[in-house]
């Protein structure tokens, strides 16, 4: 773990070393404070106490504070973590969970955000707000059990009938003297939340337990604190705690509604939770500092050497999702000797890098200009062998189709081609569209069209993309005509591809509505990127006024204000050469600080900002 630290702290943005934060060096943004009693927002450090904890404030001087107090037992609990990924929402419908099995896991529920930023797309995939990627830790007692293939006749129920309440679809099902055994009710919120349905999901669970169905243990009100944090928000959720039996508010309970205030980007209310689940001598497992990795890989990198620091006093081993995390926050620092040095501590670990890992690293290498160790990355993870390395194709794909690679694309295609797979066939297209292969990314689709009967709006969008990135805005819209007349249901990813589009083309006025209704016509909030891309083509114009607008509707959408977003409106004011009023005080309000390429842009829109001649007329 010293190792780790020692990689992870001289991010080059990072003005001290961990060494001097066990010292409390009054620059760190999280000091090592150590108080006895209830802890204050104080400047110098104090004595030691007993257990650490983290503490938020507006000051931007001294934002959070670790007391240091025992805890009730060691976190060390071995935690696992699965590949499985949550499947496309039009897949084959499948695996109900094993009926002595909770409503849904836990685990399954509490999924995070994928590594990559909001800004910031993962390997052949889209952006965060779309797919989610778990970290699937659990306690070995509590791993999965195997599941059957079969459908769901209660799901199929539920999604055929839209316009009617879930609540009236179970009443009918029970009416008509259905068979609604607990292995049916865990497989219809198995594909609910699988489909992100969030909504109906939470209507299930509420009649499950109202009809007293099965009596609810701990996971089934994590389950439904989980449903209700992503329909109805944090507060709600928090309300709903309060209810839940003192007996079971555990770890679970604590632990979910934390991974959704990271999910939320609501770093004050993630600090608070940490905090409660600290007064209430919980155990703190690995998932929970990952979910402080994660929060602070997207909010202020130089708090995850201390959050590291923390996981070694309490003997928490990193996991593979740990190490992930650490090397693309690396890697998208563009510190490529830091990358690598946390790569080699994770296998000094015993730790091998999995295809997801390598291929992390390979984007970065690309990224950096580092195309011949990118190359290395790529033949290490095919391994000589395709067959027994098939699934790195969806990987490898994109990435030679960044490198330009237009031989290898061709070559991995056609050895995908013979038994397609989805994945597979998006990753081909996305390939060809970066080399600019048009007609071979259509080609691509067509056989994706052909070979499966129905496809979602995931397939739809890869393709879209492809046209959007080389503004082919007729094609654009005849597919958007295609996916409407095949009745796929359009949501978030399609809203971003299609805006993408008409920005790219520069029709923003049209894109703008696009969102805007979208928003209204609804109940599914829209990806990140689809409100910053408009975002900042306004900023790049100088529109001060529908820059604010988009960054209003922005936090009116559930967004968390973020460093991206305010530099991005700054820059609207720069361009505009209007002067910026409160701008620092509204980051003071956000709880965020001025980084040294926000500092600059503020510099350049003070309106008291103090100059020679300003001296000299004065």
């Amino acid at each position: 773990m010293l190792a780790l630290r020692r990689a992870c702290n001289p991010l080059k943005f990072r003005g001290f070393s961990v060494g001097t934060s066990r010292a409390c060096c009054a620059k760190s943004e999280i000091v090592f404070s150590y108080i006895e009693g209830k802890a204050t927002v104080v400047e110098p450090p104090q004595p030691v106490s007993e257990r650490p904890r983290f503490y938020h404030s507006t000051n931007i001087g001294s934002k959070f504070y670790l007391e240091k107090r025992g805890f009730a037992s060691q976190a060390g609990a071995e935690s696992s973590e699965s590949d499985e990924d949550l499947e496309d929402e039009f897949s084959e419908l499948e695996t109900p969970i094993s009926a002595n099995e909770s409503v849904v896991n836990v685990v399954q529920l509490i999924s995070e955000p994928e590594l990559s930023d909001d800004d910031t797309n993962d390997i052949g995939e889209p952006s965060q707000n779309a797919l989610e990627l778990s970290d699937n830790e659990t306690d070995p007692a509590e791993k999965r059990l195997p599941r059957k293939k079969a459908p769901s006749e209660l799901f199929k129920a539920i999604i055929s009938a839209p316009g009617v309440s879930v609540h009236s679809v179970l009443d009918k099902w029970v009416a008509e003297g259905r068979d609604l055994d607990q292995l049916e009710i865990s497989n219809a919120m198995f594909n609910l939340r699988k489909r992100r349905l969030f909504g109906r999901a939470l209507q299930l669970s509420e009649w499950v337990e109202a009809n007293k169905r099965k009596d609810f243990d701990e996971r089934d009100y994590a389950s439904r604190l989980d449903l209700i944090a992503k329909v109805r928000g944090l507060q709600k959720a928090e309300v709903y705690i309060e209810k839940i039996p003192k007996s079971l508010k555990g770890e679970v309970i604590y632990r979910t509604l934390l991974a959704n205030c990271v999910s939320a980007n609501n770093a004050k209310k993630a600090v608070e939770v940490f905090n409660k689940m600290k007064d209430l001598e919980l155990p703190i497992t690995l998932f929970s500092y990952n979910q402080l990795l994660l929060l602070y890989k997207r909010h202020d990198k130089k708090k995850i050497a201390d959050v590291l620091l923390l996981m070694e006093k309490e003997n928490v081993k990193p996991s593979l999702f740990t190490y992930i995390l650490l090397i693309d926050t690396k890697g998208q620092s563009n510190d490529i000797a830091g990358m690598e040095q946390i790569a080699e501590t994770m296998k000094a670990e015993g730790i091998e890098p999995d295809i997801k890992t390598q291929a992390i690293m390979a984007r970065h290498y690309v990224s950096g200009g580092l195309k011949e160790k990118a190359e290395i990355v790529l033949k290490e993870m095919e391994g000589g062998n395709l067959e027994e390395h098939r699934w790195a194709c969806q990987f490898m794909l994109p990435l030679y189709g960044t490198l330009g690679k237009a031989d290898e694309v061709s070559r991995l295609w056609k050895f995908c081609k013979k038994s397609p797979r989805l994945d597979e066939c998006m990753a081909a297209i996305e390939a060809w569209g970066q080399l600019k292969k048009i007609p071979e990314a259509e080609a691509v689709f067509e056989l994706m069209s052909k070979t499966w009967k129905k496809l979602s709006s995931k397939h739809y969008s890869a393709l879209l993309k492809v046209y959007a990135n080389n503004k082919m805005l007729s094609k654009g819209k005849d597919l958007i005509k295609q996916m409407g007349d095949s009745g796929c249901r359009i949501g978030p990813l399609t809203w971003d591809a299609l805006i993408k589009l008409y920005v790219e083309a520069g029709e923003v006025e049209k894109a703008d509505s696009i969102l805007n209704k979208a928003v209204q016509q609804n109940q599914m909030k829209p990806m990140f990127s689809s409100y910053m891309i408009i975002m900042e083509k306004y900023a790049k114009k100088g529109d001060i006024h529908n820059a604010e607008k988009m960054f209003h509707r922005m936090r009116q959408a559930g967004y968390q204000a973020r460093s991206k977003q305010f530099q991005t409106l700054i820059q609207a004011y720069i361009n505009a050469k209007a002067p910026c009023y409160g701008m620092r005080e509204r980051l003071k309000a956000d709880g965020l600080f001025a980084n040294k390429a926000m500092a600059a842009q503020l510099s350049q829109v003070d309106a008291f900002k103090r100059t020679v001649v300003s001296d000299l007329l004065d």
